[in-house]
């Protein structure tokens, strides 16, 4: 096994507490002679869920020998209260001890750059590699088997069970709802993502009908389907037959499917049940295309349009031609307008169709925006927010108006919208400019929700899916909104201290033990890099195949954000291989930057490996 530097894992620290350890604290003496992974993760992330599901399998074949430990490490201010990381772990079945580290604080000790990130440390206690982004798992599992034959030998490996306790099990007929759609009949389809079911309420919105699946994960189609976290519900518009009336994104199965009403009988329309990764097909029939986390779904133009947050972009399903492909998004994550091939968004979570069909409404939660597409001129434009790291609550206009991580959006009967304000716990409302050239308002409907995200139209009234309170509310529409306090936030991650003028950016790769970088059909590395606000960057901005670059930075930019994307591709590296089994890592960064004189002059970012 090849030398690794002897790099004493720090401890792990954090003011929120442990969760899943039955009430004890853990230390990393009490880990000693366990592998162990630490997952730096948060629970707005989409590629930290993706994370989650790879680390599954790894955690059940290796569970006596290894402890995955997550570090919850906030983005957004709902995420760091503490109750909010309890239903988080819940509502994504987190198997594993949690620390809740609501300052960052061993973020800060770890030298962390990016959600999510895996370190793994040895069982005397010593790191041995990191891995930012996703797509890691079968490194991280080759690497736990050369440690575990390692330390099984100089017997420093302790077998047995792990520290993990589960949580008691909370009753109820929904958990944590995703989104809902009222039916012909007045019924509730609610999608039912806790219970990876989809569930029929009668007209008062609690009494249960009938289930839709068995309530255990899984891609199974028929009169006994099963389901994996079911997000976006969509009515097939009436007059168009299909043989089912809704379609369903399955967000974790990475797939859409059509439900027939009458009895029940699911089917997939696309997906392959494997998630996208760059390199994989963009378009084609429907069931031979990957998908990735598609979180919501619309009619829009004769087609169903999907927010697909796994890859930051919007797609869409002809149900006639039977064929899927992308409809606006480069998987760049960001806020760019523009046209639709050309414009970036961020984790998009939530549509809705305006009243004369003309606009797609979009809630890209990541940027905590309010964005809309035109069907006329396929193009994408922001109504409210500015970007990753700037979110709040505020009314007023909307080009200063703030939101939090909004899941949903609902097309009101003036033709305003209403936006599911998740981590501001609120219904808020945008009103569209009545004049060229104005900016429309924003205002709160209502708050004390608990993490909205979505609601429905019903007589007059808003029926709101809490998602965690488990249940569905129902609100007068407000002839005046709330008046709220306003808050401004940003993100807490400390901006790194970097000198005006030439930096020096360098992305560390080291290809997994027995793999090497795929140079068969040329580069297998990308980098793209950019800058909020563009003129930070004065030259070094655009894609290349080089993972190390000379950025130089503007000195009349005091600070902004670099955003750098990075992307390599390895494969067995075993000539009696006949067929090599190849993997992509990818990771993008957001770095918060400080421009000081004496700072940085280089940026070192860890996708695989140690720096």
């Amino acid at each position: 096994m090849a030398s690794r530097a002897r790099v004493r894992a720090p401890e792990l620290v954090g003011a929120g507490g442990w969760l899943n350890t039955g009430g004890k604290d853990l230390t990393l003496a009490d880990l000693r002679g366990k592998i162990v992974v630490l997952d730096f993760w948060t629970f707005c992330c989409i590629n930290c869920l993706h994370v989650l599901d790879e680390l599954r399998e790894l955690e059940e074949r290796h569970r006596d020998t290894v402890v995955i430990v997550g570090v919850h490490s906030p983005k957004f201010v709902h995420e760091a209260e503490h109750q909010a990381v309890v239903d988080a772990v819940a509502r994504y079945e987190v198997e594993h001890p949690v620390l809740d580290d609501p300052a960052l604080a061993t973020w800060k000790q770890y030298a962390v750059r990016a959600w999510p990130t895996l370190v793994v440390i040895d069982p005397e206690g010593y790191v041995v590699a990191q891995h930012a982004g996703e797509g890691h798992a079968h490194a991280i599992e080759r690497l736990i088997e050369e440690l575990e034959a390692e330390h099984e030998a100089k017997g420093t490996l302790r077998r047995g069970d792990g520290p993990y306790v589960a949580p008691e099990p909370v009753a109820g007929a929904l958990k944590f709802p995703g989104k809902a759609v009222r039916l012909a009949d007045g019924h509730f389809l609610v999608a039912d993502s806790g219970h990876h079911a989809l569930v029929e309420l009668a007209e008062d919105g609690e009494t249960v009908v009938r289930r839709i699946g068995d309530g255990e994960r899984g891609l199974v189609d028929g009169a006994e389907p099963r389901f994996s976290e079911p997000q976006g519900l969509a009515l097939v518009p009436a007059g168009l037959e299909l043989g089912y009336d809704v379609v369903v994104a399955d967000t974790v199965n990475h797939a859409l499917r059509g439900v027939r009403l009458a009895d029940g009988t699911v089917t997939t329309l696309a997906g392959t049940g494997k998630q996208w990764w760059q390199g994989s097909a963009t378009e084609g029939p429907a069931r031979e295309v990957d998908l990735s986390s598609p979180w919501d779904v619309a009619f829009f133009d004769g087609r169903v349009w999907i927010a697909m947050a796994g890859v930051h972009q919007l797609w869409a399903y002809d149900p006639v031609a039977g064929t899927v492909g992308v409809a606006a998004g480069t998987t760049n994550e960001g806020l760019v307008d523009g046209p639709a091939a050309d414009a970036w968004f961020a984790q998009p979570s939530g549509l809705a169709v305006s009243a004369d069909g003309e606009k797609l409404w979009v809630a890209d939660s990541e940027t905590s925006a309010l964005r809309w597409v035109s069907r006329e001129t396929r193009s994408v434009h922001t109504a409210v927010g500015t970007g990753l790291f700037d979110f709040g609550h505020r009314d007023g206009a909307a080009e200063q108006a703030l939101l939090q991580h909004p899941l949903g959006v609902t097309v009101l009967p003036d033709g305003s919208v209403a936006i599911a304000d998740t981590y501001n716990h609120a219904l808020r409302r945008y009103t569209p400019p009545t004049e060229e050239g104005a900016t429309g308002e924003v205002s709160t409907l209502a708050t004390d929700l608990r993490e909205p995200s979505g609601a429905v139209l019903v007589d007059g009234d808003i029926v709101v899916v809490e998602s965690a309170r488990h249940r569905l509310t129902r609100l007068r529409l407000p002839e005046e909104a709330v008046r709220v306090e306003a808050v401004a936030h940003r993100t807490q991650r400390a901006a790194t201290e970097v000198a005006p003028g030439t930096l020096r950016l360098d992305v560390v790769f080291t290809a997994p033990s027995g793999q090497k970088l795929d140079l068969r059909y040329g580069p297998s590395t990308r980098l793209l890099v950019s800058a909020t606000p563009p003129e930070l960057l004065v030259s070094g901005a655009g894609p290349d195949t080089a993972l190390s670059r000379e950025l130089v930075l503007s000195p009349e930019v005091t600070e902004g954000v670099l955003h750098v994307s990075a992307m390599a591709a390895s494969c067995d590296d075993d000539p009696a291989i006949e067929y090599p089994a190849c993997h992509v890592h990818q990771q993008d960064w957001g770095v918060p930057v400080k421009l000081v004189a004496g700072g940085a002059t280089r940026l070192p970012l860890v996708l695989a490996g140690m720096e």
